[in-house]
Formats: C-alpha cells, structure tokens, sequence
C-alpha cells in the first residue's frame, strides 16, 4: 500500500525470465487484474454495454477511467478474452433463458407440441 493511499499499488510489469519469455503473474497480481475487470465489468453494466470491443467508442466514453485500470492491470490477452467471454457469458445466458422460456410454453400448454419419447427396445 502507498502512504496515504487506501488502495494496493498496481502490480508491476511482469519481468523477462532468462529464457526471454515473461513470468507469469502471481497471486496478488492476479487479483489486481481481476478487481480491475470487475470495477470495468460493472460499469459497462451500469451503462448497458454488451460487447465493450465492438461499441469501443461507447465504452470508451462511459467507462475509460475503468477501462484504463483494467487495461494497466492485466496482460493485453487477458483484457481480450476476459471482453470476448464476457460478450459469450451473455449469449449463453440469453439462449438458456429461451429454452426456459420455451419449456414453460411447453409444460403451460399441456405438453402440446414436439415430445420426447424414449426409444423403443426390439427385444
């Protein structure tokens, strides 16, 4: 923690090893990232932006305070898949509330429509 500051200070860039790839993050680095996603995460929420990569300018405008942190705190190809599976969560998400929804239609109207029967045995 800084001297008169509340928060951690943000982690530091990840160091080459001898080989020349970079280390991997460790623990409290990986929270600072993963608070910054969710600090981002939360305010594209807040101002009903889905896919923060295809309305960037939005997202930008509304949420770059945010989006910078989340940007400073965690590796660049987290940032993309952390932005990609978030767009995905979301499409799961509304694809299991249809068939939910369709369900309800089914069982509501009695069972009237497609039906699953079970295989019938030739034995």
């Amino acid at each position: 923690m800084g001297l008169f500051t509340s928060s951690p200070p943000p982690p530091t860039t990840p160091k080459p090893s001898p080989d020349g790839a970079f280390e991997a993050p460790d623990r409290s680095a990986r929270a600072h990232c993963w608070e910054a996603r969710d600090g981002f995460f939360a305010c594209l929420e807040k101002n009903g932006i889905i896919d923060s990569i295809k309305e960037k300018d939005l997202a930008d405008e509304r949420c770059g305070k945010e989006g910078k942190v989340f940007e400073r705190d965690c590796a660049k190809s987290w940032v993309q898949y952390f932005k990609k599976r978030r767009v995905m969560e979301h499409k799961r998400d509304l694809t299991i509330a249809k068939i939910d929804a369709d369900n309800a239609a089914l069982l509501a109207g009695g069972g009237k429509g497609a039906s699953i029967e079970s295989p019938k045995s030739s034995i």
